[in-house]
């Protein structure tokens, strides 16, 4: 992907980000633009957060990798000097040392919501679901937003079959709660999100920068 290409994408994300509804939780308003960073897929996620719009947020997704707490804190000084969330991935540890504004869990993880919300109650805790039953579950833990994938076909090696956007607003209008979709989120398919009730946009290599 080519530097003008990435800004292109980031625009038409963050353009139809801006016309969702806002959500507020404990009296804060919802970011409306998560940029999800992998270690294969966003190989420069501090450019790409330099970038991003304001009412966006990084979700920091170290995988295990060696130098995770020097990266999570360098996106810290970025985040925090620009005015925008940071969460950390599974990894409530990690979030404790870059000193993070809250986690995202997947699937598996969901069980562990309820414990994590009574040691942290301020944090923002989202958790993926990639279907009806964990989106209920997820909502139910307790968790601030569920952000469900792969709406479209992605390039995610963990990627199974696209919900599409029929699958989508039905978990929309099934679940209580916000909702965010992911997974093939690209400025060719960003604009069918629009009429979901979806509050925010989450991608990976849309929103990262060349």
């Amino acid at each position: 992907m080519g530097f003008e290409h990435a800004i292109d994408e980031m625009d038409a994300l963050s353009r139809t980000a801006a016309r969702l509804r806002p959500w507020l939780v404990r009296g804060k308003p919802l970011p409306n633009l998560l940029f999800f960073t992998d270690p294969a897929r966003t190989p420069d996620p501090e450019r790409a957060a330099e970038r991003l719009p304001a009412g966006a947020a990084v979700v920091f997704r170290a995988f295990g990798a060696p130098d995770a707490a020097i990266q999570g804190r360098r996106l810290r000084e970025i985040t925090r000097r620009r005015g925008l969330p940071l969460l950390v991935g599974a990894d409530p540890v990690l979030a404790l040392a870059v000193e993070a504004d809250g986690l995202h869990l997947p699937e598996r993880l969901a069980s562990a919501l309820p414990d994590l919300r009574e040691s942290h109650p301020d944090w923002l805790i989202t958790v993926a679901a990639h279907g009806l039953d964990a989106a209920r579950t997820g909502a139910a833990a307790g968790a601030d937003a569920v952000i469900v994938s792969p709406i479209f076909p992605s390039r995610s090696s963990s990627a199974g079959a696209p919900l599409g956007l029929e699958g989508l607003k039905w978990i929309v209008e099934t679940v209580e709660g916000p909702v965010y979709a992911l997974g093939g989120v690209r400025a060719g398919t960003v604009a069918g999100l629009l009429d979901i009730g979806i509050v925010g946009i989450a991608a990976v290599e849309a929103l990262s920068a060349a």
